[in-house]
């Protein structure tokens, strides 16, 4: 059965995106492929679509019927003010548009969706949340790097880095005491910094880790290290944002498994 058929025969039973609703939807790690059906039929449907730096182009190319407003959200470059965008949703929603907010990887997993979703629900706007494939999940499966491994992790933190050089920041000697692996989203600014909290907190030089730059595009680059070598690696090889940065011995699993990376 051809996709198309497939997305209509599902979609029958499915919300109604009315206008003046607003959707907020995760548009998974990059490649369109990783869409979820329901944020795909969204975006076709869609009157106005607010996105996110780190949206690729070729999911936007899925909506070429709604008008496409650029917010920014990349780390060290120029966006628009949060309070700027709520509003831009609220407008749009009260002008009886079918609004679609479009994030990378999930809204609700470092992607500001919570925040929107208040302000929404404080101004009476109708809305609803698709979720999105995240980064972090797309990236180590598709990297030969399992999330979690029997004999290996039981748990794996995700992490924020982008305010590891704040005196509030996280508590990184706590994530290093506990022994499994970290994922760290938005850390190549501080990866210098980061590397060193969870290395004086007492995690192994020798630790494996690994950088997963650009996950599932045609640009997506891979190199693992050691958490001791990881920042002057990187450097050396030119890896910057966006990026993942995965420390634990997770990493192992992806030379066991280089007979299967194509």
């Amino acid at each position: 059965m051809p996709l198309t058929d497939t997305l209509s025969s599902l979609e029958a039973g499915w919300p109604e995106f009315l206008p003046g609703h607003v959707w907020l939807a995760g548009a998974g790690p990059g490649d369109p492929r990783h869409l979820t059906l329901e944020v795909a039929s969204a975006l076709q449907q869609a009157d106005a679509v607010v996105y996110d730096a780190l949206v690729n182009e070729a999911v936007l190319s899925l909506c070429p019927q709604a008008e496409q407003i650029y917010a920014g959200k990349r780390g060290g470059k120029p966006s628009t003010a949060q309070a700027d965008i709520t509003a831009t949703l609220i407008a749009l929603a009260r002008q009886g548009k079918r609004v679609l907010r479009l994030k990378g990887g999930d809204p609700f997993l470092f992607g500001r969706g919570g925040e929107e979703a208040l302000v929404l629900k404080a101004e009476n706007i109708p809305f609803r949340v698709l979720p999105g494939l995240t980064s972090a999940f797309a990236a180590l499966a598709t990297a030969h790097i399992p999330a979690t491994q029997r004999g290996i992790s039981r748990a794996i933190t995700f992490a924020t880095g982008h305010a590891a050089d704040e005196p509030d920041d996280l508590d990184w000697a706590a994530l290093a005491r506990t022994g499994e692996p970290i994922v760290v989203y938005m850390g190549m600014k501080n990866l210098d910094r980061i590397v060193a909290r969870l290395t004086d907190a007492g995690l192994a030089a020798d630790t494996p880790a690994a950088i997963i730059m650009a996950a599932t595009t045609p640009q997506e680059r891979i190199m693992t290290a050691t958490l001791g070598t990881l920042a002057a690696e990187a450097r050396a090889q030119g890896f910057g944002a966006p990026a993942l940065i995965v420390i634990g011995g997770i990493v192992t699993m992806r030379a066991q498994l280089a007979t299967e990376i194509a």
